[in-house]
C-alpha cells in the first residue's frame, strides 16, 4: 500500500471544495453604504440563519449541540463589521442557567448561498 504524498495531501485539505459559502448585500438600497460580503464556511451559515431568523433572532438551544454560534458571531463583527445584539435568556431543566440569542440589526439580504 502506497502512502499519499503530503503535497498531495495537504492541498486535498486546503482545496475548499465543497464548502458552504454567502454572498450577502450589507445596507441593501443604501447607495452611501451598500457593500456586498463572501462569507465562507461556518460563519457564512450562520449569517444566513441570522437573516433567515429575522427579529426573533437564534440562539445555540434552537440547534444541536456542538454548533459554536458564539464564535461565529464573533467573527461576523469583528470580520465583517455586522452589528448583531446578545441578549441572555434563562433557561430551565437539568442544567438550569442562561443562553445567549443573537440578532442582526444591520440590514442584509443573501444574494447567493451554497458549495463552492
Amino acid at each position: 500500500m502506497n502512502p499519499i504524498p503530503r503535497e498531495s495531501h495537504a492541498r486535498q485539505i486546503n482545496s475548499r471544495r465543497g464548502q458552504f459559502q454567502i454572498t450577502a448585500a450589507i445596507f441593501p438600497g443604501d447607495p452611501d453604504h451598500e457593500r456586498r460580503v463572501v462569507v465562507p464556511g461556518r460563519p457564512g451559515w450562520a449569517l444566513n440563519e441570522l437573516v433567515r431568523a429575522g427579529e426573533r433572532g437564534f440562539s445555540a438551544v434552537d440547534y444541536p449541540a456542538g454548533i459554536r454560534l458564539a464564535h461565529f458571531v464573533y467573527v461576523l463583527r469583528r470580520e465583517y463589521e455586522l452589528q448583531i445584539e446578545t441578549k441572555h435568556e434563562a433557561h430551565d431543566g437539568p442544567f438550569p442557567g442562561s443562553h445567549a440569542r443573537y440578532r442582526l440589526v444591520t440590514p442584509a439580504v443573501i444574494l447567493e448561498a451554497g458549495a463552492i
